[in-house]
């Protein structure tokens, strides 16, 4: 039996859940995540972190497992707003995390739902240095994570694996937890301040919108908070836009090649964000 159909038909309590940490603020994370055409909240969730809360329309209405989603949608945010991006996922069998950053090779690690490691311990060791972590205090933490018998399930891993990510400044809000009910993460989001909420299509045109009236009244320099943000006419956001449908196009052949809808999904999402981003930059040339 697939992934897919054993999450759908998971008891009370094991439903399959993810979040999306961003290790940008939410103003430059808000311009990019409409991209997943999936609703989204969006809040703080430390120094320099943002965490996303997705409704999970796809593994909900029985198509691609969570973990494939998230991989898709992590390799699309990391592009699009050039900043490194960690999916947590779980389900009834298993829970993991992938790490996204730029055009990289995605980085991954699974636990069995007993807590049982399945990945690779150069992974995680990978892992640390692709976010900066110390090399000797971070990784020693992280250790324990690859060995069996701790008693600790597969969301008790991930909730060890942010505990020692609080020493790069992830900070999640209170009650947002791994391993909780979609609807429990999403009131739990709600409930901070400044939480915005982000609904596909629509939050897009409006993200587009507020990030033209922040940029348009300032001149073209590096003083903008992102220059490589899409919609903001600036030689790097240009190159950003190219380097999206670089990547978009071989990331939509493979993902048909391997009828993965979520890189199919990736794909085809840099793929219009990067020809979207070049026909704004063409219909606004800078002052």
């Amino acid at each position: 039996m697939s992934t897919a159909r054993r999450s759908a038909r998971s008891p009370a309590g094991a439903a399959p859940g993810a979040l999306l940490l961003c290790r940008a603020a939410p103003d430059s994370v808000a311009p990019v995540a409409p991209l997943l055409r999936e609703p989204l909240l969006l809040t703080g969730a430390g120094d320099g972190w943002s965490v996303l809360v997705p409704e999970g329309t796809p593994w909900q209405r029985g198509g691609d497992p969570v973990d494939r989603v998230l991989t898709g949608w992590a390799t699309a945010l990391a592009v699009g707003a050039s900043t490194p991006v960690l999916a947590l996922w779980w389900d009834a069998d298993r829970a993991g995390y992938t790490l996204a950053s730029g055009f990289r090779r995605t980085v991954a690690y699974v636990w069995l739902a007993d807590g049982t490691p399945a990945g690779e311990d150069e992974a995680m060791r990978t892992f640390a240095t692709r976010l900066g972590l110390d090399p000797v205090l971070d990784v020693q933490s992280l250790d324990p994570l690859t060995h069996p018998g701790s008693g600790a399930d597969a969301p008790a891993r991930l909730r060890a694996l942010l505990a020692v990510l609080t020493r790069a400044g992830v900070c999640l809000p209170a009650d947002l937890t791994p391993g909780a009910p979609t609807s429990h993460l999403r009131e739990a989001a709600r409930a901070e301040p400044g939480t915005r909420e982000i609904a596909g299509p629509v939050g897009r045109e409006t993200a587009r919108t507020e990030t033209h009236a922040r940029v348009e009244p300032q001149p073209l320099t590096d003083s903008l908070p992102n220059p490589w943000l899409p919609w903001s006419p600036t030689p790097r956001s240009r190159a950003l836009a190219l380097a999206q449908i670089a990547a978009g196009l071989p990331l939509a052949v493979v993902g048909l090649q391997r009828r993965s809808g979520g890189w199919t999904a990736a794909g085809a999402l840099l793929l219009a964000h990067g020809v979207l981003a070049l026909v704004y930059d063409l219909s606004h040339p800078p002052d």
